[in-house]
């Protein structure tokens, strides 16, 4: 016996037209879902596939050329498994070529500026290069916007900061200098390899050269490559000879350098295995060593009376910043750097001159470190405060600038020139008259420059960059590279 129910027919019409309206919806839905994900595909395929016209790419540009040369490529940075267990790495083993052209994201940054030299005394004073011895984390990365890195903008630049258009051309054929002058192992230099291979590094990421640059990029790595194998070694102090009291010089001239080019492989999409660890490492050590005094010593000294001096300070207060704007993060950063501002404004003299371990200079009766103090204040955000506008008031009417007569500090200038351009106005105008051109007509046809100071000795202290050996060679072409670059500094961290 079976029973069976039967639906009264307007219950049975309603019951078929709900499912006539769940199938139509179902077909709709799925129509729908269908043609959404074929978009979505189409609109990936398009970005993958079909170039943005409006998308610009790194590229070096030459006079007289009209089309775009081809992108470049982007290195590929390879480490192999060590033959021996337990034996470290090298940075970097081999290096491949990628056919990929890495577009330039459009991101604006502060102008700013750098310097290297040799400061007011002792290392002047003995004839060691770097001395004598004897007495937070940011919001965001700094990179070049992307019609930077381009001849055009250099040009335009230039124009702007009342450069001569031939200074581009000069720093070109210093870097060339460089590329030639450059030892097998990535280095520059003899003596002081670390320190001139960070100022060689600088000079090139000052013109936007870099691993992927065409002319430049295989110098470029070669020398990153070697101070990072360094820094492997050491655990990120950065330098050969760990027992002598100037390795600070050494240690920060690399760590800005290193810092500076983090920021570009960022910007550019590469990454050298180990990088961003070892400038970790640097600047953290550069933090962790500094005086009670605020200041920074010989061999990284915290317990001595002598509480450091401005010319070692300034240049870790320029590898700090670099390392500030890498978007890594440094304890007590923050701490640091304010005592270190304080520690540089109790530099100065009451004429407006920033002393060396006091308020007096050393050796000479000019402040030449005003320039390294002006600098110091300004890329740690106090331009505006009294002790940096009285410094350029020093600047302008007591240390004049002249290439070819005692007046020929280029140690003292390089930084100088940095702070003036930065306050711009009546100081950087009547200090830029004369300035660019003299530098331009001391380069030689294979551009290096001749020695400074005509044939008598510079006002200054260890001018070094005076002498004609080859190291001397090297750091004053580094040096003037350098200066002449202030027109349109492309360095991440403390560039315009």
């Amino acid at each position: 016996m079976s029973l069976h129910a039967h639906l009264h027919p307007d219950a049975q019409r309603k019951l078929d037209a709900q499912q006539r309206s769940a199938r139509n919806m179902s077909i709709v839905i799925a129509i729908l879902t269908t043609t959404l994900l074929a978009l979505v595909l189409g609109f990936f395929a398009m970005k993958v596939y079909l170039p943005d016209p409006d998308q610009e790419f790194y590229v070096n540009y030459k006079d007289g050329e009209e089309d775009l040369p081809p992108p470049p490529t982007v290195p590929t940075f390879i480490r192999p498994t060590p033959a021996v267990a337990g034996a470290p790495n090298p940075v970097i083993a081999a290096l491949t070529q990628s056919t990929l052209a890495i577009p330039v994201p459009d991101i604006t940054i502060p102008q700013e500026s750098v310097a290297y030299g040799q400061g007011d005394t002792d290392g002047i004073g003995d004839g060691k290069l770097f001395g004598d011895g004897t007495d937070g984390r940011p919001d965001r990365r700094y990179i070049p916007p992307k019609q930077r890195c381009s001849k055009a903008d250099r040009m335009r630049r230039l124009k702007e900061t009342g450069g001569d258009p031939a200074v581009d051309e000069a720093v070109v054929n210093t870097l060339c200098w460089l590329k030639k002058s450059q030892n097998k192992n990535g280095s520059w230099g003899s003596s002081h390899k670390v320190g001139m291979t960070g100022l060689a590094l600088l000079a090139y990421l000052g013109h936007c050269e870099t691993p992927v640059s065409v002319e430049f990029g295989g110098s470029c790595t070669d020398g990153i490559v070697y101070l990072l194998d360094l820094g492997m070694k050491n655990n990120g102090r950065l330098a050969t000879d760990l027992g002598s009291r100037h390795w600070p010089y050494e240690h920060a001239l690399a760590t800005y350098a290193l810092a500076e080019a983090l920021s570009f492989s960022r910007f550019h999409g590469y990454d050298i295995p180990n990088h961003d660890k070892i400038v970790q490492q640097a600047g953290q050590f550069i933090i962790d060593n500094q005086h009670p005094s605020g200041g920074w010593d010989y061999a990284y000294d915290e317990s001595g009376k002598r509480g450091g001096d401005l010319s070692i300070t300034g240049w870790q207060l320029q590898a700090l910043k670099a390392c500030s704007l890498t978007g890594l993060d440094f304890r007590n950063m923050r701490a640091c750097t304010r005592r270190a501002m304080e520690y540089t404004e109790a530099r100065q003299a009451s004429n407006g001159g920033f002393g060396y371990t006091g308020t007096s200079p050393a050796g000479i009766n000019v402040h030449s470190l005003t320039g390294v103090g002006v600098l110091a204040l300004q890329i740690w955000d106090r331009a505006s405060s009294r002790a940096a506008r009285s410094g350029i008031r020093y600047i302008s009417r007591g240390t004049p600038f002249n290439y070819n007569t005692a007046d020929s500090d280029l140690y003292a200038h390089y930084y100088s020139s940095q702070a003036l351009l930065r306050h711009g106005g009546r100081d950087w105008d009547t200090y830029n008259a004369t300035f660019g051109k003299q530098l331009l007509e001391s380069q030689q046809p294979d551009g290096s420059f001749r020695r400074p100071g005509g044939a008598g000795k510079p006002n200054a202290v260890g001018a070094h960059y005076a002498q004609d050996n080859a190291e001397g060679l090297l750091y004053r072409n580094c040096l003037c590279a350098l200066m002449l670059e202030v027109y349109y500094r492309y360095l991440p961290g403390t560039g315009k």
